[in-house]
């Protein structure tokens, strides 16, 4: 199988051809046809705690970084559930010794996968995984239901805007911080654009909390936790995304939580129903050929990455 792989984020994504990985019990081989970039993956690469947890637990030799693949099973072991041909959309999982997903094919568990209907094209099942799950993992740890707030930093990247969209499924109101060229996306979403351009991005959302929850999909360099928890509710969470050493103590407090979703089927075929319902979309930026990985990380280390980016094998 063809690899892209690294030794550190100073050396750049090279291709490179690896053995085939063996089936355990229950895995399925996936051919993949679109791979969805994340923050995590370039992070990965990077020598913190990721990549500390990757060489205490990951697989060794190469670093083959990348977690969101969709594509087709061509092989299936005799107690995996899924049989060759299915279309599917998944993640990788380093901790179970899997290769990520920055390649042309995969081996993992068949319960990390979710079957595709023939509605949804693989460019966008290969948006969801982590976006997706972390955003309804966000969505469950405020207990978002109708009638509820969410405030979310960072509405136009992939997180946000499948936060947006999950939150107006679920007849709450929303709340996104994103730049005047984003103002309208947003508001296409159902929330309400809080432009960060003309002043205090926080001040300017508080008048519509408070807060039940608050997706941090920014860093608390930019939105300090402090501010932001003053915008809760009482029972209200600030779910960090993007988090920094300085934040671990503040998890300590009841109100301040770290989320990075892990794609399983459960929540997968949830946000496969929602798609096939119109209830949520994807926005790719760009589709970008796996050989040119590396310069996919350029623009997602950018930080201005509208939606999504795909890399095809």
């Amino acid at each position: 199988m063809i690899v892209a792989t690294s030794c550190s984020a100073e050396e750049p994504l090279t291709l490179v051809e690896l053995p085939s990985e063996p089936l355990g019990s229950r895995d399925v081989r996936v051919a993949v046809r679109a791979i969805g970039v994340n923050p995590v993956d370039w992070k990965m690469r990077s020598g913190g705690p990721l990549r500390l947890a990757h060489r205490i637990l990951g697989p060794r030799g190469p670093l083959v970084v990348g977690v969101d693949f969709a594509g087709e099973v061509v092989e299936a072991a005799e107690r995996a559930d899924l049989r060759v041909g299915d279309r599917v959309v998944g993640g990788t999982d380093f901790s179970r010794k899997q290769l990520g997903s920055y390649a042309s094919e995969v081996v993992v568990r068949d319960e990390q996968c979710a079957v595709l209907p023939a509605s949804v094209s693989f460019e966008v099942a290969a948006c969801l995984p982590v976006p997706g799950v972390t955003a309804l993992t966000c969505l469950e740890l405020g207990r978002v239901r109708e009638a509820s707030r969410v405030l979310v930093l960072g509405a136009s990247g992939a997180v946000g805007l499948a936060t947006l969209q999950l939150t107006r499924a679920r007849g709450a109101r929303a709340v996104g911080v994103c730049s005047t060229r984003n103002a309208a996306l947003v508001e296409r979403y159902g929330a309400i654009a809080v432009d960060y351009t003309k002043g205090d991005a926080l001040a300017a959302a508080a008048p519509h909390g408070p807060y039940d929850l608050v997706v941090h999909a920014v860093g608390t360099a930019t939105y300090p936790l402090r501010a932001c928890r003053s915008l809760l509710t009482r029972r209200g969470v600030v779910a960090l995304v993007v988090i920094r050493p300085a934040d671990y103590p503040a998890l300590a407090h009841r109100d301040v939580a770290t989320v990075l979703g892990r794609p399983h089927r459960a929540v997968l075929e949830q946000l496969v129903s929602a798609v096939a319902r119109g209830e949520l979309e994807t926005l790719v930026e760009e589709k970008i050929p796996l050989a040119e990985a590396e310069r996919a990380h350029a623009m997602s280390r950018g930080g201005r990455v509208v939606g999504k980016l795909l890399l095809i094998p």
